[in-house]
């Protein structure tokens, strides 16, 4: 059984960091060098927050040499918006 842990969306984007990494992305797909040049953090920490938005599926990632290009999966953010658009009701 694996002991990896799966991030849900609303954790995802509870974070402030992510989400401005998500607005990032909408612009266009990039490599994480790139985003972390528009974040005050060491890479790695970067790379962790990557890592929970793609395990949350609201970003792709896909290998290209020895780069990792990271993708904005708006599928995901429709989904959470389908979601949230039922409580507009109130």
């Amino acid at each position: 059984m694996s002991t990896a842990k799966k991030h849900d969306i609303f954790q995802a984007i509870a974070d402030p960091t992510r989400r401005k990494m998500l607005r990032l992305l909408a612009e266009k797909e990039m490599p994480v060098t790139v985003i972390s040049k528009h974040f005050p953090m060491s890479r790695t920490a970067v790379s962790k927050h990557l890592r929970i938005l793609s395990e949350s599926k609201l970003v792709s990632v896909k290998n290209a040499g020895r780069e990792k290009i990271y993708k904005l999966q708006p599928e995901t953010l429709l989904e959470l918006k389908d979601w949230l658009s039922f409580f507009e009701q109130f």
